[in-house]
């Protein structure tokens, strides 16, 4: 049995103030930007978990639903969802705050999806994830399934192999 680790100890939460820089021509944070940061915040996370080199495999829809406006401070909320043998999903929100309006809104919700290397670069066994909240709990049992649905996607696994999938489907 591998280890367990809870994924609470994989929690990350990274701010950064929206500069000039950042922006597109309509003063909102571009969204390539904000990819970037969400990378990073969810591979700290996963190394957290994992306590190994890790290497972005896939990212999940990625919903912008609010702009960021230029000023805006984001923070961005990761953490492990679940790990398989050397894979481990994460989740990450994404909030935009107008310190001087006092309004905070979650822009952006997204899982992505890691793979822990040793140093020749070849996947290693990473711990298994232990939730202990009904949040964490849901998180965790939703994720086999997003995980087959990637596969599937991907052209890795068959339809009729994702039993996961299947089961929400299944009518009879």
């Amino acid at each position: 049995m591998r280890k367990q680790k809870p994924v609470r100890e994989s929690f990350v939460s990274m701010t950064e103030l929206v500069l000039p820089n950042d922006t597109n021509t309509l003063n909102n944070l571009m969204g390539g930007r904000m990819m970037h940061l969400m990378d990073i915040a969810a591979a700290v996370s996963a190394q957290r978990h994992s306590n190994r080199i890790v290497v972005t495999a896939s990212v999940d829809n990625v919903s912008f639903r609010e702009g960021i406006k230029l000023g805006s401070v984001v923070t961005l909320e990761a953490q492990v969802t679940r790990a398989f043998s050397s894979s481990m999903e994460v989740h990450i929100n994404v909030w935009a705050e107008d310190i001087p309006s006092g309004t905070k809104v979650k822009s952006n919700e997204a899982f992505f999806t890691f793979v822990a290397v040793d140093q020749s670069g070849r996947p290693i066994d990473v711990p298994d994830a232990l939730a202990e909240t009904p949040v964490e709990q849901e998180l965790y049992d939703g994720a086999l399934r997003r995980r087959q649905l990637r596969l599937v996607l991907a052209g890795r696994l068959k339809p009729d192999e994702a039993t996961e999938l299947k089961a929400l489907f299944d009518l009879a």
